[in-house]
């Protein structure tokens, strides 16, 4: 699962680096990049979804399935990871986003299928 997150990085020009995180905050898989704290990443990703799902609720659009960030220099994009789990992708500002899009949420797609299907994976994924 970690080429997958590596692989990204090849297939999309401009992504940085991305993490694969609980819902919880808690760090399970670390393509991060240089110089970027991943539990840091894996929290905002938690946080940001925990914002947006409450949007959905009070907006009756239904369940969270992705946001995305743009600021001056990047983009910060999460996906969501079957119920319990989020993919973050840092990239950069010229980044084209719905190529972005279309290969993450098929990569999205496959890791919930590895995934458990309960919120106590990170006691037991990755298997070793």
């Amino acid at each position: 699962m970690l080429a997958e997150l590596a692989a990204l990085r090849d297939r999309v020009s401009g992504v940085l680096g991305c993490v694969l995180a609980g819902v919880d905050g808690l760090l399970i898989l670390n393509d991060a990049g240089p110089g970027i704290e991943p539990h840091d990443v894996a929290a905002m990703a938690a946080a940001t979804v925990g914002l947006s799902r409450q949007f959905g609720r009070a907006l009756h659009q239904g369940v969270f399935q992705e946001c995305t960030v743009r600021s001056t220099q990047g983009h910060f994009a999460v996906y969501s990871v079957g119920e319990w789990a989020v993919l973050a992708v840092r990239a950069t500002e010229g980044l084209n986003i719905a190529r972005l899009h279309l290969e993450a949420r098929a990569m999205a797609s496959r890791l919930a299928d590895a995934l458990p299907t309960n919120q106590w994976y990170a006691q037991t994924w990755p298997p070793s």
